[in-house]
């Protein structure tokens, strides 16, 4: 067994901008045992909601984040002041789709809809809310879609059996970079590439 395998986790943690899964923290530490990380994970759960201090230990996106607690955004917000950047009614009702029927391909989403797409998954792939996961071996093999792991972090769901109901989805109407998980607090959009971009644009 390790000695200190909680502060190791803490520290790991501490330094992580993304979720980190047993898995990952197990091969990081080499030696440690799933049962040893998931009861230190508890017990540094549990110290944290003891103190009741600046951040918590979360389960999201199927792993563990800290996060800094809701009531203290005001002050955050003075020092890292993030831009906010909104989705439109449009892209929150595509993204819901994606979300509830993935793998999904934009004519199916079209059908959905009834309108085109194109511009709005762009859109999406952007703020990295979804993914392509290949082409599917059809007639003009378009792109296959499914949502991210930054989409599980946005929605703080653990995985995707936590989804909320579409109009749940719909109900958020907006959302920032600033709603985004606090580590990191406002992590910029990943460009689409071009070659990505044209494909799209001619599926």
């Amino acid at each position: 067994m390790i000695q200190d395998i909680k502060y190791i986790i803490e520290s790991l943690l501490f330094i992580a901008e993304e979720p980190l899964t047993i898995d990952r923290i197990k091969k990081v530490l080499n030696l440690a045992e799933s049962k040893e990380i998931r009861d230190a994970l508890k017990d540094l759960a549990d110290e944290y909601e003891t103190r009741q201090g600046g951040f918590f230990l979360r389960e999201v996106a199927g792993g563990y984040q800290l996060r800094t607690r809701p009531e203290y955004t005001e002050w955050i917000k003075r020092l890292i002041q993030p831009k906010p950047y909104r989705l439109s009614k449009a892209a929150l009702e595509t993204l819901a789709i994606v979300a509830y029927k993935q793998p999904v391909i934009r004519s199916d989403i079209e059908h959905i809809r009834g309108v085109d797409c194109g511009g709005v998954l762009r859109v999406l792939l952007e703020h990295r809310l979804i993914r392509s996961l290949g082409r599917k071996e059809i007639s003009g093999r378009p792109l296959i879609y499914a949502t991210t792991k930054q989409f599980l972090q946005v929605f703080d769901l653990k995985d995707l059996k936590d989804l909320p109901t579409p109009k749940e989805i719909e109900a958020l109407g907006d959302f920032s970079s600033e709603e985004s998980p606090p580590k990191p607090f406002s992590a910029p959009a990943t460009p689409v590439a071009n070659d990505e971009q044209n494909t799209e644009q001619n599926t």
